[in-house]
């Protein structure tokens, strides 16, 4: 079926009037920057974009397709991509098809038009994702793929700004120039979302206090969120006079007017190394995707009038009334390029798609086990991790507690990767909230270790710029409860990203969060939370949950291992009610500290990922447990070897993926198992557990004690609802005497 604005073009071109310039000749729009042949080259892109387009509304009704979100009406950004550079790093919404074509044609050797529909028929050949997903992106163009554009990807795009900067600054590595900027698209109605919100204020914010943040904002203003209208105005009202962001406009549908305003937007943020918001007036054509009854909430006037802001016959005219091409020679270029396009959908359509869950799960399988372990077990040369640490390495010290060797080890891996980065809320000057910190800035400098404004979303989104352009930060959220702010940074981005690039980009980051309940004299649940199931089922995401001293030590340096070499998203949970802990069986007898383990000794007490440890070696009983429950198992399984039941007592470490191998094992060795679960009945680590050993086929008895399915309340009221030694005993006893 005939498209309405494939009509509309075909019936209005012969009508338009010709100029009589020749290309020699000074042209109507002299006024502008933008030549002759730029503006052909542009032409093309836009008539590209169009007929990919109409070509993928083909394949959905031939059934080979499987994306209809289109790009008519927003061809203007073509103009965008040529007022930059190739090498200017790109997040890009789903309305980019002529940005993505221009940019193609800058860099030799691209077939952009393959590159697209490859993507609409989920080829597995398709350049970026393989088949996963059909997004806009191309690591030879600098393109970083993105899935979810409804704003979140902006936080991550305020940290590639960012990264470029703090790169240089550091002197390492990075894939982006010197003087490179980062550009970010997105549509007006996502600029409302809290996330877009946040994230314009982060880039502000350090442009006020004179913060380098080489950014370009490029809101391209439809005036739809679906069926939703934008207040006319409101874009501009929003961000055109605010403090720290240089604001530009332009008609979308005016090449000329883009290409202007794009070139002096992008002059300012190169030159002044400072954020700027473009704003371009566009109109959304063919509805907002494939799916999209455009007239159940617009009237036929109102489609009918759009029709004639299309921005393919504006540039038409342009080209016409300079005298640059006749009606026909549109036409004709207008026909050529739809028959090149449908040749192209036609030959992909047959091509092969992804065919196994292994070949579809592959980018997340990236792990080198070795690697890391070679890594996490190297420290940095003597002379430099001596000035690290001030010319006192941590192993001379005495006994440390959790936060003190998460301390030590946040050094040495400051002194091992150079590019690594710590930050967050108050980590820098006041060393963060219970002290763990304490000291790294003076230690490796204000331009690694260093406070952020108080915004989760902008601090992940940080830590996701940072990691694509050759740093490895290690952010950190003050508390479990103040993730659920941001957690979609962790799975809608981070996790995302490998899987929907095949493995071409990574987000390489440690992120750090203290959590978990039993805090004495300060709780509510905003500081005791104890929820992990969001963690625990984002694909490829590595929670690491250390108990003891010398265990968080040894992960930490893993997880920034794995980060480094294999790009891998590790989150490091501290459970906060151990950080100063000091005893185990009785007040004073110093057992949970522990002396920090020189490097000598690393290779014996590696941590590698999915692995376990196990404490005692009893034969009647096995509790499995982690973070505060190691502490009070440890305890419980004390008074139980004293009644006559002897115990052992796998701490867990890594909540994804779980030591399955370690689990089996000691559940084996005594056909009996405790699961000892502070997290909650529903949803918790304890579900996993009993679930893997089922699966594995463990025949022994199993049973579970674990907190309530309740928030966590203050003061004493706490306890009620959280796991107790109690508690563990009863079921223990309770288990063995079945």
């Amino acid at each position: 079926m005939t498209e309405p604005i494939d009509a509309h073009f075909l019936r209005i071109v012969p009508r338009l009037v010709c100029g009589t310039s020749a290309p020699s000749q000074p042209l109507p729009w002299a006024g502008s920057i933008l030549d002759a042949d730029r503006c052909l080259e542009l032409f093309d892109a836009q008539l590209g974009s169009r007929h990919l387009d109409l070509a993928a509304r083909w394949l959905q009704g031939q059934g080979k397709g499987f994306y209809t979100i289109g790009s008519s009406g927003h061809e203007g950004n073509a103009a965008v991509a040529a007022a930059l550079r190739p090498t200017d790093p790109a997040l890009l919404h789903y309305r980019s098809g002529a940005f993505y074509l221009e940019r193609a044609r800058q860099v030799p050797g691209q077939d952009p038009l393959r590159d697209v529909l490859l993507g609409v028929v989920a080829a597995a050949a398709e350049p970026i994702s393989g088949g996963r997903h059909k997004v806009f992106g191309h690591q030879g163009l600098a393109v970083i793929p993105q899935t979810s554009t409804i704003a979140s990807h902006l936080p991550r795009a305020v940290g590639v700004a960012f990264a470029i900067e703090r790169a240089r600054k550091l002197g390492v590595a990075s894939p982006w120039p010197r003087d490179a900027l980062a550009v970010c698209s997105f549509g007006d109605a996502s600029a409302n979302h809290s996330t877009a919100l946040g994230a314009i204020n982060a880039a502000a914010y350090c442009a006020y206090q004179g913060q380098s943040l080489p950014l370009l904002l490029l809101c391209e203003d439809n005036g739809l969120g679906i069926s939703v209208p934008t207040p006319a105005g409101w874009i501009g009202s929003a961000h055109g006079n605010r403090a720290g962001l240089k604001y530009f406009e332009a008609d979308g549908g005016d090449l000329t007017a883009v290409f202007d305003a794009a070139l002096a937007a992008g002059q300012w943020v190169r030159t002044r190394r400072a954020p700027a918001f473009l704003h371009l007036r566009t109109v959304r054509l063919m509805g907002h995707a494939g799916s999209d009854v455009e007239h159940a909430y617009r009237s036929q006037r109102e489609i009918a009038a759009d029709y004639g802001r299309d921005p393919l016959v504006r540039t038409a005219e342009l080209l016409i009334g300079a005298g640059l091409l006749t009606p026909n020679e549109v036409l004709a270029r207008y026909e050529a390029k739809r028959v090149e396009v449908l040749a192209i959908a036609a030959e992909v359509a047959k091509a092969p798609k992804l065919g196994s869950a292994e070949e579809i799960m592959a980018p997340l399988a990236h792990h080198v086990a070795a690697n890391v372990t070679a890594v996490a077990t190297a420290p940095a040369p003597r002379d430099g991790r001596w000035r690290m640490f001030g010319g006192t390495l941590p192993e001379s010290e005495g006994p440390l507690t959790l936060a003190q060797a998460i301390n030590r080890a946040l050094l040495d891996v400051l002194a091992y990767h150079p590019q690594s980065m710590v930050f967050g809320e108050d980590v820098g000057r006041k060393g963060g909230v219970y002290g763990v910190t304490r000291g790294l800035g003076k230690r490796a400098g204000r331009a690694r270790v260093f406070d952020t404004l108080l915004d989760e979303q902008s601090i992940l989104g940080l830590a996701l710029g940072a990691g694509i352009s050759g740093l490895l930060p290690i952010p950190e959220i003050q508390y479990l409860a103040y993730l659920h702010n941001a957690e979609d940074q962790l799975r809608g981005e981070a996790a995302t990203l490998p899987f929907f690039s095949a493995g071409q980009y990574h987000n390489p980051m440690v992120l750090r969060i203290a959590g978990y309940g039993y805090q004495k004299g300060f709780g509510g649940h905003f500081h005791n939370d104890n929820s992990l199931a969001v963690l625990r089922d984002i694909p490829g995401l590595v929670v690491a949950s250390p108990a003891r001293p010398d265990d968080a030590a040894a992960m930490l340096r893993t997880c920034a291992a794995a980060a480094s070499l294999d790009g891998r998203t590790s989150v490091f949970l501290e459970p906060i009610a151990l950080y100063h802990t000091r005893d185990l069986f009785a007040d004073g007898d110093g057992e949970w500290l522990v002396r920090y383990a020189g490097p000598r000794e690393w290779a014996a007490t590696d941590a590698p990922i999915g692995r376990g440890r196990t404490h005692g070696d009893g034969g009647e009983l096995t509790l499995v447990t982690f973070a505060n429950g190691l502490h009070m198992s440890l305890r419980v399984a004390r008074r139980l070897e004293r009644a006559g039941v002897g115990c052992r007592v796998l701490d867990l470490r890594w909540l994804a993926p779980l030591p399955v191998e370690d689990l089996m094992r000691e559940a084996e060795a005594t056909g009996r198992v405790l699961v000892v679960d502070e997290t909650r009945r529903s949803g918790g680590v304890s579900e996993g557990v009993v679930t893997a050993l089922v699966d594995r086929g463990f025949r022994g008895a199993i049973s579970r004690v674990t907190s309530e399915d309740s928030f966590i309340p203050l003061g004493a009221a706490a306890l009620r609802v959280l796991l107790s030694e109690a508690a563990i005993e009863k079921a223990a006893m309770e288990l063995v005497g079945s």
